[in-house]
């Protein structure tokens, strides 16, 4: 878990005394970097595909050669991973690193790498209105519990407890909850998955690669274009100009993510709303609005009405993870300013000695 910094600390407007921070966003496909000049002041946003880099520390420092920094002193990533520990193995990415020594080698003073949906979770309290658009009814209760999914390369997972005047984010592997499918075009799709893995979780179907899956199983059981091989942005292109298959595909998948968001939101108790992040859904704009997304969400049998009563919000912020992970990484610090016992520090207690390169 990770609380919130403390608002006076994320209120500060003065430049950073150390020079800047850089921010990540580190996901299966791309690479998100950025600057922060000072609290909220978030610049030179490149994006790289992780693919182009042999492991982290070469994209950060191209990162940092094109952005002509000389020096960063305190560095926060954002991951799509669980994290414990110094050793990170990317799931979605061949990218193996140590922590500790992926700071060394770049010479920052602090290096923090927090899940990614831990991070995108800090972000959401910081969202206007603007930042965010609603799909279907509910009203968001104040001072609740906010739950977090993000269908990318991956399925992510997280949610926000409110505690005083800060917040706890939740870590999470949520996506990876076995899939559990609600009718018959849905048992076709999981016969399918079921010839490539042993367990077939909600990760593999209604992440990104899921709608090429989908597209594929439903080819299969239809006998239409068998074999037919496509990327999930194929599928997507194919839905856009109407292609009725494409279009299942689509319809298919947002149903299967309303029940895992529904899932996520009588789980958590989540009365302050949903939100979805992920790539996937900016993609697919009007046509997930459309899709049976809320109705799926809402479909719980009994509790059918208290889920009714609870918001989805699409976030439609660009680069909302940077904004998290700043909030994070400004904890940190702030912590280890004052002297007091951060939260890292009472998580890795166990650990002989805490290095600068703090893991969560």
């Amino acid at each position: 878990m990770l609380t919130g910094a403390p608002k006076a600390v994320v209120a500060c407007e003065s430049p950073h005394p150390d020079g800047p921070r850089l921010l990540a966003d580190i996901g299966g496909t791309n690479a998100r970097f950025a600057l922060e000049f000072r609290p909220g002041k978030i610049d030179d946003i490149r994006v790289y595909p992780c693919s182009d880099y042999p492991c982290i520390a070469a994209a950060i420092q191209k990162f940092l050669k094109d952005s002509k920094i000389i020096r960063v002193s305190h560095a926060a990533i954002a991951i799509a991973n669980p994290v414990d520990g110094d050793q990170v193995q990317m799931t979605n990415r061949n990218w193996s690193f140590s922590i500790e020594a992926t700071r060394c080698a770049l010479g920052f003073d602090t290096l923090l790498v927090v899940n990614d949906f831990t991070a995108l979770a800090m972000a959401l309290p910081c969202l206007f209105d603007a930042q965010r658009r609603q799909i279907g009814g509910g009203v968001r209760r104040q001072n609740s519990i906010i739950g977090l999914v993000g269908p990318g390369t991956g399925l992510g997972v997280s949610g926000l407890i409110p505690a005083n005047d800060r917040w706890i984010a939740l870590s999470s592997e949520g996506g990876h909850a076995t899939f559990s499918p609600q009718d018959e075009r849905e048992d076709q799709v999981l016969h399918y998955a079921r010839k490539k893995w042993r367990h077939v979780s909600f990760e593999r179907i209604c992440a990104g690669p899921g709608l090429a899956l989908i597209y594929s199983a439903l080819a299969a059981y239809d006998q239409r274009s068998p074999g037919l091989q496509l990327e999930p942005a194929d599928v997507v292109r194919r839905a856009q100009a109407s292609e009725p298959f494409a279009l299942e595909a689509v319809e298919c998948f947002c149903a299967v993510l309303g029940t895992f968001t529904g899932n996520i939101a009588v789980t958590l108790g989540a009365l302050g709303g949903i939100y979805i992040g992920g790539g996937v859904i900016s993609h697919l704009g009007e046509l997930f609005s459309t899709s049976p997304f809320r109705t799926r969400f809402q479909e719980k049998g009994r509790s059918k009405t208290y889920l009714s009563n609870i918001p989805t919000f699409v976030i439609t912020a660009q680069y909302p993870a940077f904004l998290g992970v700043s909030a994070i990484l400004a904890e940190q610090l702030w912590h280890r300013a004052s002297g007091e016992s951060a939260v890292f520090g009472r998580i890795w207690q166990p650990r002989d000695v805490l290095t600068p390169a703090d893991s969560m």
